[in-house]
């Protein structure tokens, strides 16, 4: 624990829900939902208003659906957010030399590592002028908590939200933490919380007076050990700048099951590509590939198989996936695939690429020596499962993603089917915009990159130094609301 409150952890506020609002002028102080729209669809973001109607995170979406039914639900837009999060982790980095990404939207900044703040007064001006910062180069807010400790951090900037800020006083830990649920201590989910709960132990305060014994014979030793030193407000965790991934993997949910092993083949191969791309865009390379099957009944298989050395050779891993799918059954139906990479490293195993390059060639004359004639000079293979036109057009045109047309200009997707696409014509800057409707494959209209969510955005090239150090109108003691 430090004697300063100088680990600053913050919480973009509902990221995905609050860009789309900011992308959106129609939607601004209304319910949007950001996730899977498919029967199958888990809602990923709900925006503060969705929040007060019962909707949340991890819910099918076909729940969200009858609790928030004129809500917006959109396909969520993940370039807009990474766009933005580089801009926000972009002014953190200017903080301290020690930021800790845990996500898009969430990160644990040093500030004493890097000379911003040594005391109360300090932290709570740069963690005020960090807010107007993010709110000035991203129209959005973001909740800042302060603390000594990590854990007390995160704590704080779930009770600040949304858009507030909370420092915890060094000393003041146990005081604070006390009449808190359970369930705010990190590693404490519903099963072990419902334990707890069966043993009495419904408080902070309840955990810290049990003791240290007793949550040991509770939850085991090292479980227990962890609990009761947080309970006490005890946690010595430095922020790491850097955190080594130890896997990259990309998997698809389907709306309908897949019975076509054409088709299943078709997917995987598409996963392996996108797999890759990732793998490249973190200037990694892997060794082990890994498929991730999960049938009709719910049950999941995987298959790996280690290569001889490291690669980002997208032939590579999608012959590698393809290998691991001639061993699994998917006769019943496939409802989720998966392609990974483990075993990562920062280098190519360059003699990987002519392997593959020989084993096509090989392949080839093989098939050239030994296959016999096809009628047609073709070889005959099943067609994969049509795609319906509905389906098509849903995913030309996905609800929320941006448009452009040569006559009415920036727009974006608020729905197709029946072979029509309807637009809503805005900008992030304009007035809400008017509605037209076209066909799908109209050929004026074309999907679009997103728009920047401000236009103008202040000159904060020389902050923190020249930042001003509180937000008009903003609350520099605590937040609003809670997360809900």
């Amino acid at each position: 624990m430090r004697p300063a409150p100088t680990i600053l952890h913050l919480d973009m506020d509902a990221f995905y829900a609050s860009a789309e609002q900011a992308a959106k002028p129609s939607l601004r102080g209304k319910a949007v939902v950001v996730g899977g729209l498919g029967p199958r669809g888990v809602v990923a973001t709900a925006s503060y208003e969705a929040r007060r109607l019962g909707v949340h995170s991890a819910m099918p979406t076909a729940q969200a659906r009858r609790l928030a039914p004129n809500a917006a639900y959109l396909v969520p837009r993940f370039s807009l957010y990474r766009t933005v999060s580089d801009q926000v982790m972009e002014l953190l980095g200017r903080l301290s030399p020690l930021v800790e990404p845990l996500s898009l939207d969430e990160a644990f900044v040093d500030l004493e590592a890097g000379g911003t703040a040594d005391d109360s007064a300090s932290a709570r001006a740069t963690g005020e002028g960090l807010r107007t910062a993010i709110h000035a180069v991203t129209g959005l807010s973001g909740s800042v908590g302060l603390a000594g400790s990590k854990m007390l951090a995160k704590i704080a900037s779930e009770e600040a939200k949304p858009d507030g800020l909370l420092l915890i006083e060094p000393g003041t830990e146990r005081e604070l933490l006390a009449p808190m649920s359970v369930r705010i201590l990190p590693g404490v989910g519903p099963a072990t919380g419902d334990h707890l709960r069966r043993a009495g132990m419904t408080t902070v305060h309840d955990l810290a007076e049990a003791g240290e014994a007793e949550l040991v014979r509770l939850v085991g030793k090292a479980h227990g050990h962890g609990l009761y030193r947080m309970a006490l407000g005890l946690d010595d965790r430095p922020v790491v700048a850097e955190r080594d991934a130890k896997s990259v993997s990309v998997e698809d949910t389907f709306d309908v099951d897949l019975h076509d092993r054409v088709r299943v083949r078709g997917e995987v191969e598409r996963l392996a590509v996108r797999c890759v791309e990732r793998l490249r865009a973190a200037d990694r390379s892997g060794r082990t590939v890994v498929l991730k099957v999960r049938r009709y009944d719910f049950s999941t298989l995987t298959r790996s198989e280690t290569l001889r050395g490291p690669t980002d050779d997208p032939t590579v891993v999608r012959e590698a996936a393809g290998r691991l799918l001639e061993s699994v059954d998917t006769t019943g139906g496939v409802r989720l695939l998966g392609v990974g990479v483990t075993g990562l490293a920062d280098y190519t195993q360059e003699d990987l690429f002519a392997q593959a390059a020989d084993a096509r060639e090989l392949a080839q004359r093989a098939q050239e020596h030994s296959s016999p004639p096809v009628e047609g000079g073709e070889e005959s293979v099943p067609e994969p499962e049509p795609d319906s036109a509905e389906l098509l057009a849903a995913r030309r045109w996905p609800a929320g993603h941006d448009v452009h047309h040569e006559k009415h200009g920036h727009g974006w997707v608020q729905g197709s089917g029946v072979g029509r696409v309807t637009v809503r014509f805005e900008e992030p800057w304009s007035a809400p915009g008017r509605v037209l409707t076209f066909r799908v494959d109209d050929p004026l209209l074309r999907p679009a990159d997103p728009l920047p969510l401000v236009r103008d955005a202040a000159d904060y090239s020389s902050w923190p130094a020249s930042l001003p150090k509180s937000r008009s109108g903003a609350d520099s003691s605590g937040g609003g609301e809670s997360s809900p």
